[in-house]
C-alpha cells in the first residue's frame, strides 16, 4: 500500500482585500509578506507536515513550483536545509508547469513503489503575479502544501492515476516576464483546461470501473470559480456535496500548490473509506484516485489548511501590495547599506543560519545560539550537542523599533527571543502589528528572505507572533 502518510500546508498571515484592487469586488486572497517567497512558504508547509519522528525517515524531497527565485540552482536543497532534513537525501525541483506539484507527487509515488525511497516529502508552493488590473491579479494567491508519500501508516492510499499531455500556448511566462501571460480566454479554457480535465478524469474513473457518484470528494484545479463550477458539473459531480471548496474567495489560485492544497483540505475532514479525486492542469492534466484509511486521523499537520485559513490579517492598501511584490519603487534609505554574506560564508554558516542549529552543553545543559566553543555558564570547552531551534516556541524578552531603518515594513522590530528549553536569539520580528508587540508575548520562528544582492537570495530566521 502506497500513498500519503502525512500532510500539512501553509497560508500566509496576510490577505489582500480584492476591493483594494477593484472597488466593490468582494473576497480576499492570500498574500505573501515582502520577506516571503516560494522557498520560505515551502519550508513553512514542510514544518507543518513534519514531526521529529517523521523528519528522520525522509529519504527524498521533491519540490514543485513555477516561481523559484533561481533559473539555475535548485530550491529543494534550501528547503531541505530549512526543514533540517538529513543531508544524505535526494532532492530535485519540478518546474515550468502548473502541474509541477502533482508531477512531484507522481514521481514520489513511483519512487516509493520502486523501492528507491521509503518516504518522500513532496512540497509545492507558488507566488505568481498577474498584470495590474487583470483577472490574474484578482485570482492569484500565495500558498504552499506538503505531503509525505510512503508505504507504512498510509492515511490515503493511491488506487490509480492517469495523465495526459497537451502542447498548447495557453498560460506561460518567459525568463524576462514578471507577470503571467495568457491567450484568448475561450480557447484557453475550452480547448485547454475543460477538455483536458474532462479527458483525464473520465478515463481514470472508467479504468477504476467507477461512476461520478462513487467519488466522496473531488479536489479540482481551476483557473477561477466560474470554470471550477463548469468543469465539476461537466464531470457529473454534485458541486455542493462532492466537490471540495476551492476557496477562491479566501485563498486564491495558488498555482502549482492549488490542487494539492485542496486535497489536504479534503483530507482534514475525510472519513475512513472515502474516495478522493485529485485533478490538476497545466500542459496536460493529472488525475489521482485515493482511498482514505483509519490512519488519517493521525496524519494531519500542526495547523493545516483549516488553522492557517482562520488565522489572518487583511491588507486594504493597494500600495502596500505593490511594495511587497517589488512593483512599486520607493526611495532607498540614505545610509550605507550592509553587504550580505558571501556565498562561501553562506555555505560555512548553513548550520546556524538555515538549519538554525544551536548547541547544548553536555556538562550543564545550557543552550546557546549562535553555537560557541565555550559554555557561557560552566566554561566547558567543546562539549556540546547540536539542538534545533527552528521548531521551538519562544517568548519575547525585549525589543526595539527602528523607525529610521528604511525597511519595507518600517519600523524594523529587533527582538530578543528566549526559547522554551533554553537558548536566546536576537533577530528581526515580522508579520507583526507594532501595537500588539509586548514583552512576554509568545513567538515562533519563520524562515524569511533578507534580500537579494549580486543575484544571490539570502535567507534567515525571523520571529513571528504565534498564529
Amino acid at each position: 500500500m502506497v500513498g500519503i502518510t502525512a500532510y500539512g500546508a501553509y497560508v500566509p498571515l496576510w490577505r489582500l482585500s480584492r476591493s483594494a484592487i477593484t472597488k466593490g469586488v468582494a473576497g480576499e486572497k492570500a498574500l505573501a509578506n515582502f520577506d516571503e517567497d516560494c522557498i520560505t512558504l515551502a519550508v513553512a508547509a514542510a514544518m507543518d507536515c513534519l514531526t521529529d519522528k517523521r523528519r528522520e525517515t525522509i529519504d527524498a524531497l521533491f519540490f514543485g513550483s513555477t516561481t523559484s527565485p533561481y533559473k539555475e540552482k535548485m530550491a529543494a536543497p534550501v528547503i531541505a536545509a530549512g526543514a533540517d532534513l538529513r543531508p544524505d537525501i535526494y532532492t530535485v525541483d519540478f518546474a515550468n508547469s502548473l502541474r509541477s506539484g502533482t508531477a512531484a507527487f507522481k514521481a514520489a509515488i513511483d519512487a516509493v513503489k520502486a523501492g528507491s525511497a521509503r518516504h518522500v516529502l513532496v512540497v509545492a508552493a507558488d507566488t505568481r503575479l498577474g498584470m495590474p488590473g487583470s483577472d490574474f491579479e484578482q485570482n492569484l494567491g500565495d500558498g504552499a502544501v506538503a505531503v509525505i508519500v510512503g508505504s507504512d501508516g498510509v492515511a490515503a492510499e493511491l488506487l490509480a492515476s492517469h495523465s495526459v499531455t497537451n502542447d498548447m500556448m495557453d498560460i506561460w511566462r518567459i525568463d524576462s516576464d514578471t507577470f503571467v501571460r495568457s491567450w484568448e480566454d475561450r480557447f484557453v479554457v475550452g480547448e485547454g483546461y475543460v477538455r483536458q480535465t474532462q479527458k483525464v478524469v473520465m478515463e481514470l474513473v472508467k479504468r477504476c470501473e467507477l461512476s461520478p457518484k462513487d467519488i466522496s470528494m473531488a479536489a479540482l484545479y481551476a483557473p477561477d470559480a466560474r470554470r471550477h463550477r463548469e468543469v465539476a458539473g461537466s464531470l457529473g459531480l454534485d458541486v455542493k456535496t462532492q466537490v471540495q471548496d476551492p476557496l477562491f474567495d479566501r485563498l486564491g489560485n495558488t498555482g502549482a500548490a492549488f490542487g494539492l492544497m485542496q486535497l489536504v483540505a479534503a483530507l482534514e475532514q475525510a472519513k475512513d473509506g472515502d474516495k478522493l479525486l485529485l485533478a490538476s492542469y497545466g500542459d496536460g492534466a493529472d488525475a489521482f484516485l485515493l482511498r482514505v484509511t483509519g490512519e488519517n486521523s493521525k496524519a494531519g499537520g500542526r495547523r493545516g489548511m483549516k488553522g492557517y485559513l482562520t488565522s489572518k490579517k487583511v491588507v486594504d492598501d493597494y500600495r502596500t501590495y505593490l511594495r511587497w511584490k517589488g512593483l512599486l519603487t520607493t526611495e532607498a534609505v540614505r545610509r550605507p547599506q550592509v553587504e550580505p554574506p558571501s556565498p562561501s560564508a553562506m555555505y560555512r554558516e548553513e548550520e546556524r543560519n538555515i538549519r538554525l542549529h544551536g548547541v547544548k552543553c553536555k556538562s550543564c545543559g545550557t543552550v546557546q545560539y549562535p553555537p560557541q566553543r565555550i559554555c557561557t555558564n560552566c566554561k566547558s570547552r567543546d562539549k556540546f550537542d547540536t539542538v534545533r531551534l527552528s521548531d521551538k516556541k519562544g517568548e519575547l524578552f525585549t525589543y526595539s523599533a527602528d523607525h529610521l531603518a528604511g525597511t519595507v515594513d518600517t519600523p524594523l522590530v529587533m527582538a530578543v527571543v528566549n526559547f522554551q528549553g533554553g537558548g536566546r536569539m536576537i533577530t528581526m520580528m515580522t508579520d507583526r502589528d507594532l501595537n500588539e508587540v509586548k514583552v512576554g508575548m509568545p513567538l515562533e520562528m519563520s524562515l524569511r528572505k533578507l534580500g537579494i544582492s549580486g543575484g544571490i537570495q539570502n535567507y534567515y530566521w525571523k520571529c513571528v507572533p504565534i498564529r
